[in-house]
Parts: structure tokens; C-alpha cells; sequence
């Protein structure tokens, strides 16, 4: 059988454009703004009409913070398509991939995965914002089905016994608008048609679009698409998802969910793909004189086609004539792959060869990829996670080796999974830091494998090229479940932050609640200090994020403005990274030397000790030490405790002081950055156990950099709360 032509998407470097390297990131002279991004209008029809619909004309688009990054050590290369052999380059800052395969990825992110932790809505705002706009091939979305589940995850301690099943974080009321059935029917629709219109805008024109639902609201979700993408159906998928007969009592039981496909234009990327025979069909199998097994299939037109009705060796074909000219016909006799009958009145077939075949061509109709086994490895704390085999034939039938695949809806991770095992590059987002943290890990451990299976071929390639995925690669298990395994398009990933939604009220009313906590005087006349703490000025920074030193270098800025201004200063703020703090410490630093005023403190409403209980909340403690043993760092992990995890086992079981005899069994994983730089948290070791009954080991040792650096060793629990060390050794 001929291999079936497939729709390849060129990518073309620009003419008279002289590559440009990636641009180190410096802090700017002033905090990156919020930017509106124009949306086009739907001009579908039919169009529903719900109360409170309104058409999405204008966005605003934060910054993204840079919070994490995952760059395996050694550094690693990947063959070209020349398979030239060209030196590995440096993970920490550096472009890991072949600058042609990478010339449409916007000049401000590095060349590699992207995850994004905020409210959907305002990191694709953001991705349209910033150079991403008609640069996605492939959308695959689960959104929240407004089916009546609970979508909290269960987690359970690792190593015990009789295993402690824990309720995850309670979420927030952003998390609650996505994750549990808390909507009314507009509000629903409202939210699905925003984030439709925003996909509609970064879909690439020979991109696709892939929605996910079940039957509660997939008919609302149907017309929806219908609207925002008219004239652009492709499918209605129907996946058997189960084979149990499920626990309906007074209706059928419902196995199946429904995957709508959409593309952007009438141009769109499409490799078929092929499912595995049934046996009953391979049992016509004959064996011909040289031993291998056939099919004999019709040579007959399925349509009328008069200019193929033709005579061949004394044989007629079937009314609508032959399936080729008379030249194939000849070219396969000479082949010997046509079967001729005894009598003059039979008809010619063709013999197709088991060994040969593909399997059949892939229809709407799904049966043959199952929901994921309980015990199965990619199983994650996520009930409504998808299976690896799933996305795998989505991906390969709607994109190529190195397109751009998105999910703004990531959860478990799948969709970033199978993108990275599929030479795919991909970007994720989630409103949930569970499912960030649970994406994260995931990619972790797949691109550790991809490192490990590259060393262990011994090849010294560069990063960036994909083999294609052509159709014998794509048919080497015809059910889907195996992925073809690509070269990798990126081996790191990076993490960054939209918006914090840890608490969901305006900012004016959350101002006047901290000033009344802390007992804050409020100064109206002032255009940037928000009021006076006995003698001290108060900045509260706005608690849709956290502080970040470009938040202190704007109270510098403004402290230099005033000259004369001699009052020290109090910063007020709803969380706070890392490197606020190493700021502020030596800022104070500086000024201890001559008495120089505006010495800063920073109040953090979670933890402060002394107004911490505005949020109350008790963090997760370590006692980590590190040491340096000549060319080796040393890194103990001698004991670590989450108050937060002992206050919910307590609540469960009623016990007032519950014991862990293991400290590990309340650690979900451990990463390590041996050069931490105080902005970025970059990856380079991670301890991730590969099932829920293993634990971290707790002591690690990795190679030392010839000056002191800082180790920061990060701890997260296994509610995802996140505890870091940082040591200079």
C-alpha cells in the first residue's frame, strides 16, 4: 500500500536576516507594564446567547515573572539533520537548540518548554502580548466539564504502612471557578468563550484546535466552537474511555467522552494515523509461493470513473472501472501483486501484504486507547487525567516534529509529556500550583530519561533537530499506545509566574484590610507611599503578586527623588521571592555603616511573626547542611516538618498531635541549584521517586564549581508547599 501523502508545513528562515542570539535578561529601568492586546470578534453562526455575554474586544496583558528553571546536568547536544557532530553548549543561559528550528520563538523566552503558573485568561494574554500570536500548530484542551465532579486531588503520604490519604490545598476562589462545580450556566459559557477567542488569536493558520469534554456540556461547547471558529469543523471524536458498565442505576452508563477538532483554516497540518486490524479480518490472511502472508483486496473503483474502464489480460474490472491506470496495473503485474481468477469472469485483486500494512485508516470512532491503569507509571494524583496514548495520536495526527503544542488547561501534565517525548515543543499553563508542581516533576523526570538514553547511545549531537515522524515511525503500534519516539525539540523547561491569585479581592479593599491589621495610617496626599507607621512610610505592593526586588528598586527609585526624606520605610506585601529578601538585607547593610536613613523592613502577611496572622498560615521547615568535600558539594537533608500536613491528619483522624516516624514520607520531591543566583531557581538535580511508595534519598553529592556559590536545595511537600535552603560553600 502507498504510503499516504501528508501535509508538511515548510518553515522558512526569513531572507537577509542575520541571526540573533538570545538577549540576557536585566532587570529594566522600570517594572514591565500591563499592556492591552486587541481580540477579533466571533462572526460565526449559529450564536448562543446567554445573560451577561459580552464580546472579548481588549485584553490585559501582565508581565511573567521568571521563577524556575530545569536544566539537567552534563550538558547535552542532539544531532542535526546532517548528523554533524558539533559541541554541546552550556545549559545556564544559553539557547539549547539550532537557531533555524527556533525562528519564530519570540526573542525574550530561551529556547525551551514553557510553564506558566496564573489564570489562563491572563497568560494567554500574555503569550499574545508577546510574540506568540499565530505561532501555535496544535491546541489540545480539558477544560472543566460543569459536570457536578470534585475536582480536588487526593494525595497520600509516601512510605507508610497504611498510607495517609491527605485532601490537597484548599483552592482559592480562582481555582474554585475552574476546578468544581460551583457555576451557573452563563457564567460557564462566558468563561469558555473568552478563552476560545484568546486560543482563535495564537492558533498558527494551518493550526488545529482540540476540545475535550464529556456529555454534560458538550452540545453548549459545540456551538461555541461554531462561533468562534465558523466553517472550521472537522470532527466530532468519540473516545471509549471505559469498558466497565459503570454505576448508573436509572440511566445507561455513560463510557465515552467527546473530542471536538477544529482547525484555524481550510489549510491545516494532517498526518493520517491507523489502528490495529481485528483478527478477524487478518484470518482472509493467504500465504503466497514465497511464504508471506496476504490480503487479497478489490482492484475495483469504489466511484464511477469511465476513463479507468479498460480490458487487462482478457479481464473486465467492476462497472466503475479500475482503481489505476493502465500503467500501475502493468507496473504491479510485473511486481507480482495481482492475483488473477481461473475463470475469465472473476476480477483481478490485488495482494496487499500483512507485513506491509499500517492498519486502518483512523476514524471517528475510538475504542482502542483506554483510560489510565490505577497502577500504571504515569498514573498522577489527577482523577481526571488523560492517557499518554491518547494525546499521542492527537499530536502526531495534528502537528509535526518541532511545532509549537499549547494547553492552558495542563493539569496532570499529559499534553507537556507526550510533546516532550514527541520532539514537540510546548508551553503549559494552569491557575492550580498543584498541577504546575505535578507538570513539573513529570517533565523532570521524562527529559532526565532523554539525557540518560542520549549518553547512553554515546551520541555528541546539537539540540533542536526532530526526525519527521513519517508514516512507517507513526505505525509501529497500530492502537496508539506506543509513541514514536522523536529526538527531543528543547531539553529544559522553564517556569514562570502571570499573577498571583492567592487572594481574589480588589486591591483597594485589600489595602484597607492590611492597613487596619497592621495598624496603618493612611496618607492620601501621597501619590506613591500609602500611608505612615508611626514615623516609618508604608508601601503596600499590590497582592496580585509577589514582592521581587523590581518592586524595591521602584521604592529607591522614588526615595531618590525625595532627598530630603530621612524616615525609614516598611514594604508590605502578600508573598515575596526569595531574592527580596537578599535585597532588602543589603540594602540595610549598606546603611549601617553611616547611619544613612531609609533603612527598609519587609512585612510579608503570611509569615511575618508579628502580623503574619492577616492569612494565617504556619510554613513548612528544613534543616538542610551542605558542605564541600574538594571537587564535590554535600547536600544532607537532616530533618524537615510541614506544620500544615500534621494539622489536615489531624482533622482526618481526629488525632491532636499525629506522629510521622519519617520525615520523608511528607517530601514529594527535591531539587537542587548548586550556583543559585538569588532571581532564578535553575534545576540542575532532582530527586523525584518514580512510585508513591518510595521516598527522596535525603543526601545527595554533586560536582562543585572551582568558586563559593550558593546551593539552594528546594523541599516540596507532598501539598506542594515549598520550602528552600540556600548555603554559600
Amino acid at each position: 500500500m502507498a504510503k499516504p501523502k501528508r501535509q508538511i508545513v515548510k518553515k522558512k528562515k526569513p531572507a537577509n536576516k542575520e541571526k540573533k542570539p538570545l538577549r540576557q535578561k536585566s532587570a529594566p529601568e522600570k517594572p514591565e507594564q500591563p499592556k492591552p492586546v486587541q481580540i477579533s470578534a466571533a462572526k460565526g453562526r449559529p450564536m448562543l446567547v446567554w445573560v451577561g455575554k459580552k464580546p472579548l474586544r481588549h485584553v490585559t496583558a501582565f508581565p511573567a515573572q521568571h521563577v524556575e528553571s530545569f536544566h539537567p546536568e552534563p550538558p547535552i547536544a542532539i544531532e542535526d539533520s546532517q548528523s554533524a557532530i558539533r559541541p554541546a553548549k552550556s545549559r545556564r543561559g544559553a539557547q539549547n537548540a539550532q537557531s533555524e528550528n527556533w525562528f519564530d520563538w519570540p526573542e525574550q523566552y530561551p529556547h525551551s518548554g514553557l510553564l506558566f503558573h496564573g489564570d489562563n485568561k491572563e497568560v494567554l494574554a500574555h503569550l499574545l502580548a508577546n510574540g506568540f500570536r499565530g505561532k501555535v500548530k496544535l491546541i489540545y484542551i480539558d477544560p472543566p466539564f460543569d459536570s457536578g465532579a470534585d475536582y480536588v486531588r487526593k494525595v497520600q503520604l509516601r512510605s507508610s504502612e497504611k498510607p495517609e490519604r491527605l485532601e490537597a490545598e484548599s483552592y482559592t476562589l480562582g481555582e474554585q471557578i475552574q476546578y468544581t462545580d460551583i457555576w451557573a450556566n452563563d457564567s460557564y459559557l462566558q468563561f469558555m468563550y473568552e478563552r476560545l477567542l484568546l486560543l482563535r488569536e495564537l492558533l498558527d493558520e494551518r493550526g488545529s484546535l482540540f476540545l475535550h469534554s464529556d456529555d454534560a456540556r458538550n452540545y453548549h461547547l459545540r456551538m461555541l466552537l461554531e462561533e468562534v471558529f465558523p466553517n472550521a469543523f472537522r470532527n466530532e471524536i468519540i473516545w471509549k474511555r471505559s469498558t466497565s458498565t459503570g454505576l448508573a442505576q436509572k440511566r445507561c452508563g455513560t463510557l465515552h467522552d467527546t473530542i471536538y477538532w477544529y482547525s484555524k483554516s481550510e489549510e491545516y497540518t494532517f498526518n493520517m494515523q491507523y489502528h490495529a486490524y481485528e483478527e478477524e479480518y487478518l484470518h482472509r490472511a493467504i500465504k503466497d509461493e514465497t511464504g508471506r502472508l496476504y490480503i487479497p483486496i478489490p482492484t475495483g473503483n469504489p466511484g464511477p470513473r469511465p476513463n479507468l474502464y479498460y480490458e487487462y489480460k482478457g479481464y473486465w474490472p467492476h462497472p466503475n472501472g479500475y482503481k489505476w491506470t493502465r500503467a500501475k496495473m502493468e507496473d504491479y503485474d510485473n511486481r507480482g501483486l495481482l492475483v488473477f481468477p481461473r475463470e475469465k469472469s472473476g476480477r483481478i485483486q490485488f495482494k496487499q501484504y500483512v507485513d506491509e500494512m499500517g492498519g486502518v485508516k483512523l476514524q471517528d470512532l475510538w475504542t482502542d486507547l483506554y483510560s489510565v491503569n490505577p497502577v500504571a507509571q504515569e498514573r498522577t494524583p489527577y482523577p481526571t487525567q488523560k492517557p499518554e496514548s491518547l494525546l499521542g495520536r492527537i499530536i502526531k495526527m495534528a502537528s509535526d516534529p518541532n511545532d509549537v503544542v499549547l494547553d492552558c488547561f495542563i493539569g496532570s501534565g499529559t499534553a507537556a509529556a507526550v510533546a516532550q517525548k514527541l520532539g514537540r515543543r510546548w508551553i503549559g499553563c494552569d491557575i492550580n500550583k498543584g498541577a504546575i508542581q505535578t507538570t513539573s516533576k513529570r517533565l523532570q523526570t521524562i527529559i532526565q530519561e532523554q539525557v540518560g538514553e542520549l549518553e547512553r547511545k554515546g551520541r555528541q549531537v546539537e539540540l533542536g533537530f526532530a526526525h519527521a515522524d513519517t508514516s512507517t515511525s507513526s505505525r509501529q503500534k497500530a492502537d496508539g499506545t506506543s509513541l514514536s519516539v522523536q529526538p527531543p525539540a528543547q531539553l529544559s523547561f522553564e517556569v514562570y509566574r502571570v499573577n498571583d491569585y492567592d487572594l481574589q479581592i480588589q486591591h483597594n479593599e485589600a489595602v484597607n484590610l492590611a492597613c487596619e491589621h497592621i495598624g496603618v495610617t493612611r496618607t492620601r496626599a501621597d501619590a506613591f507611599f500609602d500611608g505612615t507607621l508611626g514615623r516609618r512610610l508604608v508601601k503596600i505592593v499590590p497582592f496580585n503578586h509577589p514582592l521581587s526586588p523590581l518592586d524595591l528598586e521602584e521604592v529607591k527609585r522614588e526615595l531618590s527623588a525625595r532627598p530630603g526624606e530621612d524616615r525609614d520605610v516598611v514594604v508590605v506585601s502578600l508573598g515575596k521571592e526569595l531574592a527580596a529578601d537578599a535585597w532588602a538585607e543589603e540594602w540595610n547593610r549598606l546603611r549601617k555603616k553611616g547611619d544613612v536613613p531609609n533603612k527598609l523592613e519587609i512585612i510579608e502577611l503570611r509569615t511575618d511573626p508579628k502580623y503574619g496572622k492577616f492569612i494565617k498560615h504556619e510554613p513548612a521547615r528544613a534543616r538542610v547542611k551542605v558542605s564541600r568535600r574538594i571537587t564535590t558539594i554535600h547536600v544532607v537533608i537532616e530533618d524537615f516538618i510541614s506544620p500544615t500536613i500534621l494539622e489536615r491528619l489531624s482533622q482526618q483522624t481526629g488525632v491532636v498531635k499525629p506522629h510521622i516516624d519519617d520525615w520523608r514520607s511528607m517530601v514529594d520531591c527535591v531539587m537542587i541549584d548548586a550556583d543559585y543566583n538569588g532571581e532564578v531557581f535553575n534545576v540542575v538535580f532532582s530527586d523525584v521517586p518514580e512510585k508513591k511508595s518510595d521516598v527522596v534519598k535525603g543526601e545527595y553529592q554533586l560536582d562543585a564549581p572551582r568558586a563559593k556559590t550558593n546551593v539552594a536545595v528546594k523541599i516540596v511537600d507532598m501539598l506542594g508547599e515549598e520550602v528552600v535552603e540556600v548555603k554559600e560553600v
